[in-house]
């Protein structure tokens, strides 16, 4: 049976990728009875973090921009892990937090347009389901020198 959300995110021109493999002692997404929490997802894309760096404004850094479509691609990997963890993205009843760090440049304030990346990707796959609570910071360093990390919390259903 087709899931509606993947041929949702089929139709924006993406496909949910393998889980992205955990970088230390963790697990990409762990169920505890109506919610599902992710670890932290990272820009993974073919099982290559995509862009390394500090968020911000000049040469040699990420571009808001950037970190907006990275956002997007946590998020995409959150699916993957959620998908892992109850089998069908349809199952998926509410995304009830989503979480963004960015490691920003000590001038950059634009850490909520960031984090618009993954909110505004869930809300065209989930539609009014995809509204959420959301905190955006910015942090010195994340993992790896990513620019952009995002957890998240969904409510699902059996």
């Amino acid at each position: 049976m087709s899931s509606v959300i993947e041929e949702r995110i089929n139709e924006l021109g993406l496909e949910i990728p393998e889980v992205v493999a955990a970088v230390a002692a963790y697990v990409p997404a762990v169920r505890d009875g109506d919610y599902v929490y992710t670890a932290g997802q990272l820009p993974f894309a073919n099982g290559e973090l995509v862009e390394t760096g500090k968020v911000g404004v000049g040469e040699g850094l990420v571009s808001a921009e950037r970190a907006e479509e990275l956002a997007q691609l946590c998020a995409l990997n959150a699916l993957a892990a959620v998908r892992g963890v109850i089998g069908s993205l349809d199952k998926v009843e509410q995304v009830v937090k989503v979480t963004a760090f960015v490691a920003s440049d000590p001038t950059f304030t634009g850490q909520p347009a960031v984090a618009n990346g993954a909110s505004l990707f869930l809300g065209k796959v989930f539609g009014d389901l995809g509204i959420h609570a959301r905190s955006a910071v910015g942090v010195a360093v994340l993992p790896l020198d990513a620019p952009v990390e995002v957890e998240f919390i969904f409510r699902v259903r059996d």
